[in-house]
């Protein structure tokens, strides 16, 4: 199972980076016959905001990151985690209490928007989950909830408008709460209609073979008795 997911990540790595190359070879070559000598100050001034937006999220990151250490020093990560154990069992269906842990640290840490210091848990709480029997709808959940990221307080975006300049950098809070409650909420329920969907009918192909073999295996036995 853990090598079938890893498979398929890499072949959407693949083509992801493909799609990006293709994007930027044909938007340099736009640019190049529009505007040749724009080409160079616009890569340089790209560079410059790039460079700029890296330091300001690794400041952000360093913040944070010391603070989630403090936390889980002094047991509030943890604390936060076991408030979230119940809702994160339920949704990933599974009784490996290293998952749950693991993936209950992944969702405090993300509700804070700190998607980065949520990965390790994230990875953890994946390897764990593949080798338990419910592996797939528990994988295919964790994914999804981590992709729609719910958020009580964007901290990422917050340090990328700080470095951006904008007055108001706080003002998406409250946006960023009601979009990913929602994307958080619609992904949960498609994921859990379209697993159960795949597994009914993944059940029903498998009786029609059963009963298949049957009737064939009834139908050489009669046709012996005959002769």
């Amino acid at each position: 199972m853990h090598e079938k997911h890893c498979d398929t990540l890499s072949r959407i790595y693949y083509v992801m980076n493909i799609l990006f190359g293709c994007i930027f070879l044909i938007t340099t070559g736009i640019l190049l016959v529009l505007h040749p000598d724009a080409f160079l100050p616009t890569m340089l001034d790209g560079a410059e905001k790039s460079a700029t937006t890296c330091f300001a999220l690794l400041s952000s990151y360093a913040v944070w990151l010391g603070l989630m250490r403090v936390w889980e020093d002094s047991g509030v990560a943890h604390g936060i985690a076991r408030v979230l154990k119940p809702i994160t069992k339920k949704l990933l269906k599974t009784e490996n209490n290293e998952a749950i842990q693991a993936a209950s640290m992944n969702f405090s840490v993300n509700l804070l928007g700190i998607s980065g210091a949520a990965t390790p848990y994230g990875i953890r709480a994946a390897s764990l989950l593949d080798k338990t029997p419910n592996a797939e709808y528990s994988s295919a959940m964790l994914f999804v909830i981590n992709a729609t990221s719910l958020q009580i307080f964007p901290s990422s975006m917050i340090a990328v408008r700080v470095a951006m300049h904008s007055t108001t950098p706080y003002n998406i809070i409250l946006p960023t709460i009601l979009s990913t409650l929602f994307s958080t909420l619609l992904g949960i329920l498609l994921t859990s209609l379209l697993i159960k969907s795949a597994n009914k009918k993944q059940k029903s192909l498998y009786h029609v073979c059963v009963e298949r073999h049957f009737w064939l295996k009834n139908k050489k036995i009669k046709g012996a008795g005959m002769r």
